[in-house]
């Protein structure tokens, strides 16, 4: 059975015959022009792509063309499970006579008929949602989830579930018609996702509250039997988290169990992910290197790895096999694990990816480097389960790549075995390694010298929560400036790096200010007639003043005239002192303040009769 990819550039839309072929796909032509989105239906049979003026739709198998549906300006498409209806969205605008368009078109593909049409103003959550046998739809409006039946929109929803504040809603997957919705934080009350069944929405058949949830994301298992809730906040009040507060709730369909999902690391989730087969689930969680756990349908932990630079969990479509990589500001390594006993069959370096998936055979990863994620090194690579590259495919300017979806059981189980041969697009293509990390950055100006806690990064040991690689260590801490190391002397000094153009700039204007101090307090004895055996007060009456000045009034006494002007004496003499350093260093000063040293004599003179009178 051989698997397909689509992809779309600046230029063109491509269809291609992954392995073992890899060759364009036969019977289709592909378009050029400004093309704005593409999708392939969920049971891989159709495929659509817009252009300005219409929405054109193919047959995968063969490449024949199916319909053409009038549409301006179509910005996303999306088909029902079957492929019987396909939904295109516009963006919105008022119309003239002040009423919205009709932006959200619902339309037969045999026919091309237009069924129904909405205005949905808002591009996220602008899809209907299926049943998986197509016998109802849904969309959420203010304060209501209304549900329609496929073939008759037209007359107008025939259920409607009326939850007040109501944000968000999923239909489960599975044969039995269920609908989980998400309330948000409405004036002190707590958030909520209720689970209902169809169409019987008087009584929740399950439910939890919870507060810190600004945001949910509603990940249904494939049976539709448990619902994984992921809260989110937009502000972390413990200013922990840039990205806010994360928390983890699972939820059982038959209201028999539910229960907050127990991680045992500080720290945002990354990526949760149900097993296809329904039986367990994934989580990465914690601060960076981020701990990854499997835990069962009951939430209790299977497996635990060691923590790593790692962000993204995909399980494989006969869920034998999964990928835990690390994508986005991460390096791109992918580990695949066999998923019985957690054994590592490879590691893979996909530097740059910005999207990866799992090929329908369960054989075979597809990762893709687009635009505007990255504007370099655009391109497709196909690789094998066990680490090789087989197919590369560069592109100058890459928006999008996906594989066409396909039925799991289509491509029979078979044991393990060495990759495929690469094809010839491999020539030339080096597969690099995963890189071994060598350590911590370290910034330029650091590197090659000895590594102080300034440049040394501190993580926590996931397991028992001790600093690592004696960050604890005191003695290596970083001193206060001016402070030697601990266990240096006179006669072993700090070893010293070469000082930059500005730092021994300031370092000889402070030797000169030191050295000109000096200067000026001999200079005042000898004037003064300052000898050793003067008094204190005598020798330097700024201090003797300022002393004077703390010792008159005690702590919360009521101050005299006396005092008052002790004070304003002494600080004036503080501002003439330095006035004279000022002047000394070569600065030149204006004429106010030349004015106000030639008064230094007479303030002096006032201190000492000030602080002489009884």
């Amino acid at each position: 059975m051989t698997t397909q990819f689509a992809y779309r550039s600046s230029k063109t839309i491509g269809l291609t015959d992954a392995y073992p072929t890899y060759a364009p796909a036969k019977g289709f032509s592909q378009p050029t022009g400004n093309l704005r989105c593409c999708a392939y239906g969920p049971s891989g049979k159709l495929f659509a792509w817009a252009t300005p003026t219409a929405v054109e739709i193919i047959e995968t198998g063969t490449g024949s063309h199916v319909r053409t549906l009038e549409v301006n300006n179509c910005l996303e498409i999306g088909f029902s499970p079957n492929g019987t209806y396909i939904v295109t969205w516009e963006r919105f605008v008022k119309l003239d006579n002040g009423e919205g368009s009709k932006n959200l078109k619902v339309w037969t593909v045999s026919t091309g008929e237009q069924t129904c049409s909405f205005t949905q103003k808002s591009q996220t959550g602008w899809n209907l949602q299926y049943t998986a046998d197509e016998t109802l739809c849904a969309r959420v409006v203010t304060n209501e989830i209304q549900f329609f039946e496929p073939q008759g929109m037209a007359a107008g929803p025939v259920h409607r579930l009326r939850q007040e504040g109501v944000a968000d809603f999923a239909l489960s997957p599975g044969r039995s018609r269920a609908v989980a919705v998400f309330i948000p934080e409405r004036k002190g009350a707590p958030a909520a996702v209720r689970v209902f069944n169809i169409p019987t929405f008087g009584q929740a058949v399950s439910q939890k509250t919870f507060f810190k949830a600004d945001k949910v994301q509603l990940k249904w298992n494939a049976l539709g039997t448990s619902l994984l809730c992921m809260t989110s906040t937009d502000v972390d009040k413990t200013n922990k988290s840039y990205y806010g507060e994360n928390n983890l709730y699972l939820l059982g369909v038959a209201g028999s169990f539910d229960c907050r999902v127990t991680l045992d690391k500080e720290g945002p989730i990354h990526d949760v992910n149900w097993s296809p087969d329904s039986k367990e689930f994934a989580v990465i969680y914690g601060f960076m290197p981020a701990k990854t756990t499997m835990f069962d349908a009951r939430a209790s932990v299977v497996h635990t790895l060691p923590s790593a630079p790692r962000n993204t969990i995909l399980f494989s479509p006969n869920s034998r096999l999964v990928i835990i990589a690390g994508f986005g500001n991460l390096q791109g390594e992918m580990d695949i694990y066999e998923r019985k006993g957690m054994i590592r069959v490879a590691t893979i370096n996909a530097s740059n990816a910005s999207h990866c998936e799992w090929a329908p055979d369960s054989r075979h990863i597809l990762t893709a480097t687009t635009s505007p994620r990255l504007r370099v090194d655009n391109g497709i690579k196909i690789y094998h389960y066990r680490g090789t590259l087989v197919y590369c495919e560069d592109h100058h300017e890459l928006f999008y790549a996906t594989m066409r979806p396909q039925a799991c059981d289509e491509f029979p189980a078979r044991t393990s075995s060495p990759g495929p041969e690469p094809h010839a697009s491999v020539a030339g293509v080096q597969n690099k390694p995963a890189r071994i990390s060598a350590g911590a950055y370290r910034p330029p100006h650091a590197r090659g010298r000895p590594e102080t806690t300034s440049t040394r990064h501190y993580f926590r040991d996931a397991e028992d929560g001790t600093p690592a690689d004696g960050a604890g260590d005191t003695a290596a801490r970083a001193m206060p400036p001016g402070l030697e190391p601990p266990g240096l002397t006179a006669a072993q000094p700090a070893a010293s790096e070469p000082l930059s153009k500005n730092a021994l700039k300031n370092k000889k204007k402070r030797e000169a200010k030191k050295a000109q101090e000096g200067e000026l307090v001999a200079g005042r004895h000898h004037a003064e007639g300052l000898s050793s055996t003067a008094s204190p007060a005598a020798r330097n009456p700024a201090a003797a003043a300022t002393t004077a000045a703390s010792e008159v009034t005690p702590l919360g006494g009521e101050s005299t005239p006396v005092d008052r002007k002790l004070r304003n004496l002494t600080k004036k003499l503080r501002a003439i002192e330095d006035l004279r350093m000022r002047q000394a260093s070569g600065e030149k000063l204006e004429q106010t303040q030349l004015s106000k040293i030639a008064t230094y004599d007479e303030v002096v003179r006032e201190l000492r009769t000030l602080s002489v009178e009884p």
